[in-house]
């Protein structure tokens, strides 16, 4: 836990500077001298609930944010979700700030219809060849080819040449939502399975 606590100051230094105060403008909004507050961060006084929680409201973070995070796995272990014939394999955890999935797309003869929804996709080819069709262009990716599109644009993916595609696909927050049906009311579908 000493180790633990050796990391505050540091990190509340960093987190000062972040914001562009002096130890002189932290100290005055949280109501303590500049000395207290550089002891803090040089790690010279140790840190208490009644020192840090002004400090942290101050700047806008939580006193969780002045320690290291514990060691978790970092595995990911999240159901597979398929739909549409689509195999969706999440890459990253729950409430991750990036939404990253392995997608699966199956060759169909008839490409889906065009969509247009909020949000931004990004998407590289592992394998097969994945037809893009956004606005007016009709473009096919093979393996290694990478695209990066506003959602907004009228688009559709599907796999062409009779063999499956598999893509990494990273979303932003919209993009996800439509894309793998997250909602959790469910009210959009989408059946899960593990993987």
């Amino acid at each position: 836990m000493s180790e633990d606590l050796g990391q505050v100051g540091p990190r509340l230094r960093a987190a000062r500077r972040a914001r562009g105060w002096t130890l002189d403008d932290l100290a005055a909004r949280a109501g303590m001298s500049a000395s207290t507050l550089s002891r803090l961060e040089s790690g010279k006084r140790q840190a208490s609930l009644e020192l840090l929680l002004p400090l942290t409201r101050r700047l806008g973070i939580r006193v969780d944010d002045l320690l290291p995070p514990e060691d978790t796995d970092p595995r990911v272990r999240r159901p597979v979700i398929r739909r549409d014939g689509l195999i969706i394999a999440p890459l990253a955890p729950e409430g991750s700030a990036i939404h990253t999935y392995k997608i699966t797309y199956p060759p169909v003869t008839t490409l889906p219809e065009q969509r247009v929804h909020d949000g931004y996709e990004w998407l590289y080819v592992l394998s097969g060849r994945l037809r893009l069709r956004l606005g007016e262009q009709d473009l096919v990716l093979t393996r290694g080819e990478a695209a990066e599109f506003d959602t907004r644009t009228p688009h559709a993916l599907s796999a062409t040449g009779g063999k499956p595609a598999q893509v990494i696909s990273i979303f932003n927050d919209d993009g996800a939502r439509i894309h793998t049906r997250t909602d959790p009311s469910g009210a959009e579908g989408g059946r899960e399975e593990p993987v």
